[in-house]
């Protein structure tokens, strides 16, 4: 049996959250660039068009920015709020980012069918595509590490509290269940390496 999570976590986890502003304009940064449109945003009313044009026209960054209000609500202390924020970002986009996870500003979700949970950690420039599932172990609580410049593809799994290195490439439906080093291409189920990235 897992033992319950402390208040203190909690409060550590939630000090380390990015403010919400830091984090919902370097998310929208990457995925105006990764679609190919315009990503320097002018000022703040540019940045405030920017960010309701990409939730209009990307379910999953309506879901990423729903995320981000959630746990910015979450780190006020806020009630009630951050569960319908959550609600609302599966109901969109199939998006499900758990409470425990850390998401570090400049993610791209390309499409929605997304779930990330445990205590995980997500780094800046990561890409996840579709139908991916970043989780647990059975009885394990601590999920993984993905370090900067991920691309995570179609269908892969991520399982347990594995590290994921810096600028490695995890293949379509693949299913990760030990550590990645950084630069490699893993394929398989389960995942195993194909190429480094020199």
């Amino acid at each position: 049996m897992v033992a319950p999570v402390s208040d203190e976590f909690w409060r550590a986890l939630r000090a380390r959250h990015p403010g919400l502003r830091e984090a919902l304009v370097a998310d929208a940064r990457l995925t105006a660039a990764y679609r190919g449109e315009r990503s320097e945003f002018r000022s703040r009313p540019d940045v405030a068009v920017q960010l309701v044009r990409l939730a209009w026209v990307s379910d999953a960054f309506a879901a990423q920015a729903l995320y981000r209000v959630k746990a910015a609500l979450q780190a006020r202390g806020v009630p009630v709020l951050p569960r319908i924020a959550h609600r609302l970002a599966m109901m969109l986009a199939q998006v499900s980012i758990g409470d425990p996870v850390l998401v570090h500003p400049g993610i791209y979700i390309l499409h929605g069918q997304v779930v990330i949970d445990g205590q995980a950690e997500i780094h800046s420039g990561v890409t996840i595509a579709p139908w991916v599932t970043i989780g647990l172990r059975a009885g394990d609580y601590q999920g993984a590490t993905i370090e900067r410049n991920v691309s995570i593809g179609t269908g892969a799994k991520v399982i347990g509290p594995v590290h994921v290195g810096e600028g490695a490439t995890i293949g379509a439906n693949a299913v990760v269940v030990d550590d990645v080093p950084p630069g490699v291409t893993v394929v398989g189920a389960p995942a195993r390496a194909v190429a480094r990235v020199p």
